[in-house]
């Protein structure tokens, strides 16, 4: 074999891989404890990792506690080293000079969603802790559903409880590990002082812990997405697809793409996803097809949906280019009953793309 012939590695993908792999051993952790609702325990399995990491020789201190704790909770804390809060005139904030200054390697901070008062340091705990991560000192932390911003407002529709105190979810997002902690609705709801019918929990209740069970559980499917694109890309491999739907609508003059924009609105809604949808321009239109393409665009906009329109002289080309750029998981497309001469001779698009959109799902809408 000549030496033309033996793959070589891209010089830049190489220094991304060793960057990544020296950023990964030196570079403080993330870890978040999630609950999806009051009274799960997630305070005591952060605690109770943080007991399990000390004994096993990690320099291990508690920056920040929540004021009322559990007997279980305060025999954990009385194990610990604490690194006392600073007092200040609007309360108590964590020492963030004082744990810099200690150096440990772990430092727990519960919770995580809390407004420092004015004149702090940072606004918010959630800055206290990244300048705890940039200091080189690992993290475990807390923190309930209800507290992310971008959840704040579908967490009070179920279960009419408000808070002002919030992150935002790309703080999540960057974390290198997040842990849903979850025990059965009863429990959860005995340990916060809730009621229950003579029978036990009540369907309204069971309905908004489900609920808030499987909003916790998407989060962290997104966070797990955030930290394989991150691994991906430091590799020098592009990610296909993702771990939540992303959906693709394909529009046409003829198509119906009212049904088709609504299907995918819903299924955006319900899986908490993405909608994308696309036009690949056509030419000579007339004023009636470019109408209702006109008509579908903003309806598509006003779905919440990333509009696109294509320039292609092969749309089923540009479709599936556009579906893997953007990592896409269905693809829905209308299709006409009627099979004219093109088709019968060059293949019936629709086919062509279904083979074409491996891994990906293709629902047809007929017309």
């Amino acid at each position: 074999m000549r030496v033309s012939e033996v793959s070589r590695s891209d010089p830049e993908q190489l220094l991304r891989q060793v960057q990544a792999e020296e950023s990964k051993q030196k570079r403080a952790r993330l870890k978040i404890f999630l609950g999806y609702a009051s009274g799960v325990g997630k305070s005591y399995r952060m605690l109770d990792e943080a007991r399990r990491r000390h004994e096993r020789g990690e320099d291990v201190v508690i920056g920040a506690v929540q004021d009322r704790q559990s007997e279980e909770v305060q025999a954990l804390l009385g194990k610990l080293e604490v690194v006392p809060p600073l007092p200040t005139s609007g309360g108590q904030v964590v020492d963030v000079e004082a744990i810099l200054r200690r150096r440990p390697q772990v430092s727990v901070i519960d919770p995580l969603a809390c407004d420092n008062p004015p004149g702090s340091r940072n606004r918010h705990r959630w800055q206290d802790v990244e300048e705890l991560l940039r200091g080189g000192i690992s993290v475990l932390t807390s923190i309930n559903l209800l507290h992310i911003e971008e959840f704040r407002e579908r967490i009070e529709e179920v279960t009419g409880k408000h808070t002002t105190e919030t992150i935002p979810k790309a703080f999540l997002l960057a974390a290198d590990e997040i842990v849903v902690v979850d025990v059965p609705p009863d429990l959860a709801l005995a340990r916060t002082g809730e009621k229950f019918t003579p029978t036990g929990i009540s369907t309204d209740q069971e309905r908004q812990l489900s609920e808030l069970r499987e909003l916790a559980l998407l989060l962290t499917a997104e966070v797990v997405e955030a930290q394989l694109e991150s691994y991906l890309r430091a590799h020098g491999i592009e990610p296909l697809f993702g771990t939540h739907e992303r959906i693709l609508v394909c529009i046409t003059p003829r198509s119906d793409a009212m049904a088709m924009i609504a299907s995918g609105e819903r299924n955006k809604e319900r899986f908490h996803g993405e909608l994308f949808v696309v036009y690949v321009r056509q030419p000579n239109l007339s004023a009636e097809d470019q109408a209702a393409v006109d008509r579908y665009l903003t309806a598509a906009r006003e779905a919440g949906a990333s509009v696109e329109i294509l320039g292609s002289s092969d749309p089923t080309a540009a479709i599936i280019e556009f579906a893997r750029r953007n990592r896409i998981t269905q693809i829905f497309i209308g299709h006409s009953l009627r099979r004219n001469w093109r088709d019968r001779l060059l293949g019936d698009p629709v086919q062509q793309l279904i083979r074409s959109a491996d891994g990906m799902d293709v629902r047809v809408f007929p017309h």
